[in-house]
């Protein structure tokens, strides 16, 4: 099987045809009175249409069937996605969760969708404000099912297997060290080789972009060549009796309605709003060559800003492998005490300040002013350890989706997913007091 091709670039203009249909896309003009080949043309509008130049995004799809054409929607049982966040009580504890089961196709077949379980999160998406924080564990793929969320941005970040995506505007592979995003709208269905899980991260407020870069200069952390969109795809396929079902996430429900077509009959399309993968391992970092533990946002890859300058709704922040090499400096993260919500997962390896107990497909949350930090034995390790030029992080991905907002934790992210982690307070306990009334300076 041919390997997947695709467009390079962050906000860009693309336009792309499949080479079956050479000619497909309108030439000088965006909905003319007959499309080439017969096509229906159709705008996807992921901004206002009086938004600056500068943040309007918007895609034109030449397809075989407008997305209009299905039956009323009806809704899906699905309790485990949900942003009711009163549904369950507040609780300010530091959260750890054990890696969240995958369930045994043995026993039960589970698509992405039917596997998606809402963590924690806050705000409303009716309000076009606010987060939410998924796991997904699936052993199947979608059949003849698509799904678009309606009220955000998907950030999707796979643990474990290897998820294939077909979008109408196009076909993304994405395994384990690297995320995609599929933005509000966008019809969407994940294939999986066997079991899989990962995390997702879906914003209400508007979409991902790239980081300001400041004084670091014009280059650096993620590079905007080296996120990917999918080139143009179609498929001609109709099925008998309403046999395609579009799921649809509104206002933090399911729906369904029901089809005879493939809805990825997209011969063709152009604009810059679009789906995007991206390779973590292609991220550029930038940390301190003298003293002093740098503070994480300098790891950010992508952050969907709020109206408050500096101010993030959310942000995605990785810790790849990197040179440590700070002079008189307590080198892993500090104790810490946030006004924002930081919610941490590991992709793969083992994380520097918890070495024990966080693994790769958990996950931890230190919520609005939870302290937090590293345990005693990092601690003890770190205060002793020789200051030379160390690789850290070697072999491990960990990630943080931190977010200006209050997280609250659904009732399945407390209790119905079985994997909460109740001993989690005890890697703290053992830390002991150094202090020495009697120290003088040298």
């Amino acid at each position: 099987m041919a390997p997947l091709r695709y467009l390079s670039g962050f906000g860009s203009e693309f336009a792309t045809e499949d080479p079956r249909c050479p000619g497909s896309l309108p030439k000088g003009q965006n909905n003319p009175q007959k499309c080439p080949y017969g096509l229906y043309a159709e705008q996807l509008s992921g901004s206002a249409f009086t938004a600056p130049r500068s943040h309007n995004r918007r895609t034109w799809l030449y397809r075989i069937l407008p997305s209009a054409v299905h039956t009323p929607f009806s809704p899906v049982d699905h309790s485990y996605v949900t942003h009711d966040w009163k549904l369950s009580d507040p609780n300010p504890n530091q959260m750890r969760w054990h890696p969240f089961s995958i369930p045994h196709i043995n026993k039960e077949k589970v698509d992405w969708v039917q596997g998606l379980r809402t963590i924690c999160g806050a705000g409303d998406p009716c309000a076009r404000h606010g987060v939410a924080v998924y796991a997904y564990t699936c052993n199947t793929s979608m059949v003849d099912t698509c799904l678009y969320t309606s009220d955000g941005d998907f950030l999707i970040v796979p643990e474990k297997g290897t998820l294939h995506i077909t979008t109408e505007l196009g076909k993304m592979e994405v395994a384990n060290n690297e995320i995609c995003v599929i933005q509000q709208g966008m019809r969407f269905s994940v294939d999986v080789d066997g079991e899989s899980r990962g995390y997702v991260l879906e914003v209400f407020d508007g979409h991902f972009e790239l980081p300001g870069l400041g004084p670091i200069g014009a280059n650096g952390l993620a590079n905007p060549r080296d996120f990917l969109t999918p080139v143009a795809w179609y498929e001609d396929r109709m099925l008998s009796h309403g046999g395609y079902k579009v799921i649809n996430k509104y206002q933090g429900k399911l729906f369904q309605a029901h089809q005879d077509f493939s809805p990825f009959n997209v011969v063709a399309w152009h604009g810059n709003y679009v789906p995007y993968k991206y390779n973590l391992e292609n991220f550029c970092v930038i940390n301190s060559v003298s003293f002093d533990h740098m503070d994480p946002s300098i790891f950010t890859v992508l952050t969907c800003q709020s109206v408050k300058p500096g101010v993030a709704i959310a942000d995605f922040v990785i810790f790849p492998p990197r040179w440590s090499v700070q002079t008189n400096t307590f080198r892993p993260p500090y104790y810490h005490r946030n006004c924002m919500s930081e919610f941490m997962g590991l992709i793969k390896g083992s994380y520097e300040a918890k070495e024990e107990g966080f693994r790769p497909g958990g996950a931890t949350l230190h919520s609005m002013m939870t302290p937090h930090g590293p345990d005693a034995a990092c601690f003890e390790g770190a205060c002793n350890a020789e200051l030379k030029p160390q690789r850290i992080a070697e072999g491990t991905m960990a990630f943080m989706f931190e977010s200006s907002l209050s997280m609250a934790l659904t009732e399945w992210g407390q209790k119905t997913c079985e994997c909460v982690d109740a001993e989690y307070y005890k890697c703290w306990q053992p830390l002991k007091s150094h202090f020495n009334p009697d120290w003088k300076p040298e």
